[in-house]
């Protein structure tokens, strides 16, 4: 909460500073100040980096308040852009201080990792994992566990759930898969970001989630794929739509992206989790980017689709480098569209 707040501080002085600027930013220099997930944060930080480089009289702040505080942010007003792993309603899109348009910058995944003796490769499927989660399965000997993965000896262990606090961008991934593939879940908790979990130890970010899983044999928790392979933490397969069992890679992440191609709305506010065809990994996700769709003075809106732009084409390089998959080629063009848009 504090370090949320402190964020909060700096994201508005940053924006103050922008705004005193006047005249002199659009001649000489732009400010521009954001926030997002924590998710998609070493990207976007790898962005501003480069693209200030190529770009000195642009200055881009990004500040990883989380989904849920980006949100509220940018629907007050405050920044240039926000982010995060949640579609905006369309109340949310409609009822801020100024109406928003979001597009999609790179493509995510969750990925369920464990701690067990051995480190066996495991396959879970959606039903599984609700069952873990709401904690009706309680040990790594389950039937159901071991149904899945027959040729892995499982241990006589207790399992420890560990999940993520508050309105996360990765628990709706998650809760959104699950209400997709498991009624209990569904009736019980439903699609949404902060879930009122029955069982499980609450951590508050990331990389905490990797080290308490990592440390506590019996353990499961989820992470962005990238994330978790940086990590070099273990990681399950998880069950498709086609019955099939798909690990987290790049091209199983796209796989899925371009199997709901004909799903995707105007808007590119889709869910891609559980997502048809044999290749599909089924806990993918956009995370996506908000901004005003009108109201910016034209050196702020030049500077703003500007960058964003550079995002989409030579950006997607970087997003490749560390470990994230880029747009397909056709949702990158719907992006920059949306982008375009804005006035």
């Amino acid at each position: 909460m504090l370090i949320a707040r402190k964020f909060r501080v700096l994201l508005q002085i940053a924006v103050c500073m922008a705004l005193l600027a006047g005249p002199l930013a659009a001649q000489e220099a732009v400010s521009l100040a954001g926030s997002g997930s924590n998710l998609a944060g070493s990207l976007y930080f790898a962005w501003t980096a480069q693209f200030e480089k190529l770009h000195p009289a642009v200055k881009v702040r990004y500040l990883p308040l989380g989904t849920s505080a980006s949100i509220k942010e940018i629907r007050e007003g405050k920044g240039d852009f926000g982010g995060g792993e949640i579609p905006l309603t369309a109340s949310q899109k409609h009822s801020g201080t100024s109406s928003l348009t979001q597009f999609p910058t790179i493509l995510v995944a969750i990925a369920p990792i464990y701690k067990l003796p051995g480190n066996p490769e495991l396959r879970f499927s959606g039903e599984l994992l609700a069952k873990i989660y709401l904690g009706i399965i309680r040990n790594w000997k389950d039937p159901l566990i071991a149904r899945l993965n027959p040729d892995v000896s499982l241990p006589n262990l207790p399992i420890t759930v560990v999940h993520l606090s508050g309105v996360k961008g990765s628990n709706y991934i998650l809760a959104d898969f699950l209400s997709k593939t498991s009624p209990d879940w569904k009736s019980r908790i439903g699609k949404t970001a902060s879930p009122d979990w029955p069982v499980g130890l609450e951590i508050n970010r990331s990389e905490a989630m990797v080290t308490k899983v990592s440390a506590t044999p019996g353990a499961i928790g989820y992470v962005e794929f990238a994330y978790a392979k940086s990590k070099n933490v273990g990681y399950a397969s998880v069950q498709n739509a086609a019955g099939l069992f798909v690990k987290p890679t790049p091209a199983a992440i796209a796989a899925a992206c371009t199997a709901s191609d004909k799903y995707i709305p105007e808007d590119l506010g889709a869910s891609l989790t559980n997502a048809p065809g044999k290749e599909s990994y089924p806990l993918a996700s956009f995370t996506w980017i908000y901004v005003p769709a009108q109201g910016l003075d034209p050196a702020r809106s030049r500077a703003l689709k500007d960058f964003w732009i550079w995002t989409l084409a030579d950006g997607q390089e970087i997003a490749t480098s560390l470990g994230f998959t880029p747009l397909p080629p056709a949702i990158a063009s719907r992006s920059k569209q949306a982008l375009l848009s804005i006035k």
